[in-house]
């Protein structure tokens, strides 16, 4: 896959964020470290839509459990502050890497000119990791 240069690569998972920019060219990708904002995750009930019985998520987890939840309002967090940058057009081309979870969340989250900004998604577990597997992941 050619990854243009000044793709935005964002790296989720249930509790880390990480972001990163393609300096390099599309078809030789090199990925720099970007700052990662202060999120604060305030959307608990993502996740968690019915107060009369078990939430689509408790159901599909098997849990209801706290931690789930904030996971939840993490990944919606995130998804928000990337809509907020994609509409105020300091993201013109992304790429989301997410584990299968989190991005599920996120999806429901997006808003249409994201995914109109949406080059690639990857439902994988990537934070933490070198930006060489990054890449190796996207391009698959």
């Amino acid at each position: 896959m050619i990854l243009p240069h000044g793709t935005v690569f964002a790296i989720v998972d249930g509790e880390n964020f990480e972001l990163y920019r393609n300096s390099g060219k599309e078809a030789a990708p090199r990925l720099v470290s970007l700052d990662t904002p202060e999120l604060e995750a305030t959307n608990f009930s993502a996740g968690a839509r019915r107060s009369d019985g078990p939430s689509r998520h408790q159901a599909r987890t098997g849990d209801g459990s706290d931690d789930s939840i904030d996971e939840s309002a993490h990944a919606v967090a995130v998804t928000q502050w990337l809509n907020r940058q994609v509409l105020e057009r300091e993201i013109d081309q992304l790429v989301v890497v997410a584990d299968p979870r989190s991005l599920g969340e996120m999806r429901r989250h997006y808003h249409k000119e994201l995914r109109s900004a949406l080059l690639r998604e990857v439902p994988k577990t990537l934070t933490g990791r070198p930006a060489q597997d990054i890449i190796r992941a996207v391009q698959r």
